[in-house]
């Protein structure tokens, strides 16, 4: 069989008209000779009245407001939302003639650890899923969710779906899985703050992890990771467009204008609400400082350490309790809440001279100062105020010719 695996997003499956636009590509694939395996997140988001957010807020109310739920029953009510949107999506594809199949995470052989609310993939077993293939139906899937060895419903996290699908992608060696959003595809920057900023045609798995941890929302990391380590290509495209949008492989061609060409740079990525913390003093113990971090659950990033100084962020709701916690142990803090995190991401940097010098001269010229600078093989990360963030994602962007103008 040629499979392919498309996952709808809860905007994708909101409204009649949405899924409606879905169903052509699930025929436009099927006309094609593909088996086809859907994925559907919750419909909707935030109010809408079956949106995963909308059924948490059920435990925010009554007389059981104000008490923390159970993990296992949260991911139970949270589960609620994928059915719901994989039952009405598999009632009208039948409605159009056509033979399907519904399957909870569970069903579809998605074993689980029993971290509730993010639980890992531990195996994906696709008998009963590729029996439905084998006779000609569609299999809609239920996202974000799966169970453990023992039976017990989990979720995924954030970016389930999407994690789901690759995972699929991968257990049924499905030629392309195909993400279909609200977006035309991956961009070189956020739209709403560079106005060239344009659709990217070809990136590499790498580009876009990066891309996706430094901020840029439209995949989830976890998907991606998922995918490379099953060579499975993705293609993040809109659901409301026949354009072919962004392909993710191993390694993009790099088409630009209908020629080849080799790019330093592929993205600029931000993250915003960052605050920067400073330890000071001879002879810290970082190892005690990161530990203290682990122990209340504090994610922490854009790490430097020196014989005096251990810098590093966290988001900016999580600061005061940082900082509570390493003064508690007699640490010299400073803090610089607001900040944000810009990133310029491309597989193309490696080992070449100068693009660090191209990002100081560029945010130097647009009067931005940088606070604290880290680097990888396909990442150069600057911190810099929060009310310089824009400024910089655009300073950057044209620093690298990104518009492509």
């Amino acid at each position: 069989m040629k499979i392919v695996v498309q996952k709808f997003g809860g905007t994708s499956v909101a409204t009649p008209e949405t899924r409606r636009a879905a169903y052509r590509h699930v025929e436009r694939a099927l006309n094609e000779g593909y088996a086809v395996a859907v994925v559907v997140s919750a419909m909707g988001r935030r109010g809408d009245p079956y949106a995963t957010d909308t059924l948490l807020s059920l435990l925010d109310s009554g007389d059981g407001a104000g008490h923390e739920p159970d993990p296992r029953d949260r991911d139970l009510l949270m589960s609620c939302g994928e059915i719901i949107s994989a039952v009405v999506f598999a009632h009208e594809l039948r409605s159009r003639g056509h033979r399907v199949r519904v399957f909870t995470g569970a069903q579809a052989g998605i074993v689980t650890s029993d971290d509730f609310g993010n639980a890992r993939i531990l195996d994906v077993r696709t008998d009963g899923l590729r029996a439905a293939l084998e006779a000609g139906e569609i299999a809609v899937v239920t996202g974000f969710q799966g169970c453990t060895e023992s039976g017990d419903v989990t979720t995924l996290g954030r970016g389930g779906s999407d994690t789901t699908a690759t995972a699929l992608g991968v257990a049924l060696g499905a030629e392309v899985v195909d993400i279909f959003t609200d977006v035309s595809g991956i961009m070189t920057a956020d739209p709403r703050i560079v106005e060239d900023a344009r659709q990217l045609r070809q990136v590499t798995y790498t580009e876009i992890c990066n891309m996706a941890y430094q901020g840029a929302k439209v995949i989830h990391p976890r998907a991606v990771e998922l995918a490379m380590q099953g060579n499975v290509p993705i293609r993040v495209r809109s659901t409301l467009s026949d354009d072919p949008g962004t392909l993710v492989t191993q390694a993009a061609a790099h088409l630009e204008h209908g020629r080849v060409m080799d790019r330093y740079v592929t993205g600029i990525a931000h993250t915003p609400n960052v605050t920067q913390i400073r330890v000071r003093g001879e002879g810290i113990g970082a190892s005690s400082i990161f530990r203290l971090m682990a122990e209340h659950r504090i994610s922490v990033d854009f790490i430097s350490v020196t014989p005096s100084e251990v810098a590093f962020t966290v988001p900016d709701a999580l600061a005061d309790a940082a900082v509570h916690h390493l003064s508690q142990l007699g640490y010299r803090v400073e803090t610089r809440p607001g900040c944000a995190k810009v990133s310029a991401v491309g597989a193309g940097m490696m080992g070449v001279p100068g693009v660090m010098a191209r990002i100081v001269d560029a945010l130097a010229e647009a009067g931005i100062e940088i606070l604290q600078s880290a680097d990888s093989h396909t990442t150069i990360w600057v911190l810099v105020d929060g009310s310089q963030m824009e400024d910089a994602v655009r300073a950057l962007h044209r620093a690298f010719q990104l518009s492509g103008t």
